[in-house]
């Protein structure tokens, strides 16, 4: 599926910490299927910073949807879940992170809901009143990466500088020999590689370490965990 980013500058690198929380679906790394909601996001945004705003296009790779790997939540439509989950992760004195999902799909709460949602946690309108509201909403989609491990799942197009693929090829060995000497299971071995030090090293285009072979990139890895963990 091709995706996109509206911003108000390209996107070269994702760095999730950087991303705001408080957003419909907690703090992550947004992008639509919608072209034209991408291209609108990119405009509000790039007269703050007084220039057109920006469009990334990605390749998401759908089996994120279903690889046992990542923790998933979809809404097909605006309902009362996915009412609760946007007040939630809207709610200024929850506790971060809000919730423990890899990836979360479903519609956008735009200026007008989100101003509606704001009434209905004062309790200024009904249930029933802003749910009736959100059917006659006009189409919307988001996706959210909330996690490190889950932008493996993005591919950058029309960047002939993108590095995401020799990543890619190099982590899949990393974390299987993380499981091996470990004797942890996929998630956790996926969560340390993409936690680590050496991952971010890995991503900064500059160390040219993408085009080092797996092994060396382990031996570092190894390295940073040996005070940590039991790694032989």
């Amino acid at each position: 599926m091709i995706v996109y980013h509206g911003s108000y500058t390209k996107i070269d690198k994702i760095d999730l910490e950087k991303c705001e929380i408080g957003k419909n679906f907690g703090q992550g790394f947004y992008v639509t299927k919608f072209k034209e909601q991408a291209e609108s996001w990119a405009k509000r945004k790039g007269r703050r910073y007084k220039n057109d705003g920006f469009v990334t296009e990605f390749d998401f790779n759908e089996n994120g949807f279903t690889w046992f790997h990542f923790k998933v939540l979809r809404f097909d439509e605006y309902n009362i879940q996915w009412l609760d989950f946007v007040a939630m992760n809207r709610n200024p004195r929850a506790v971060q992170p809000v919730h423990d999902y890899d990836i979360v799909e479903g519609p956008v709460a735009n200026d007008r809901i989100s101003s509606e949602i704001d009434n209905y946690l004062k309790g200024k309108i009904s249930q029933e009143k802003f749910l009736n509201m959100l059917t006659h909403s006009d189409p919307s989609h988001q996706i959210c990466f909330c996690t490190r491990r889950s932008l493996q799942m993005l591919d950058y197009l029309n960047n002939n500088e993108d590095i995401d693929y020799e990543i890619r090829k190099i982590g899949e060995p990393v974390i299987e020999q993380l499981i091996l000497d470990l004797q942890i299971d996929a998630l956790k071995a996926t969560d340390i590689f993409f936690s680590s030090k050496t991952f971010n090293q890995l991503s900064d285009k500059s160390t040219e370490l993408y085009l080092k072979p797996w092994q060396e990139i382990y031996e570092m890895l190894k390295q940073e965990l040996k005070n940590v963990m039991r790694i032989e």
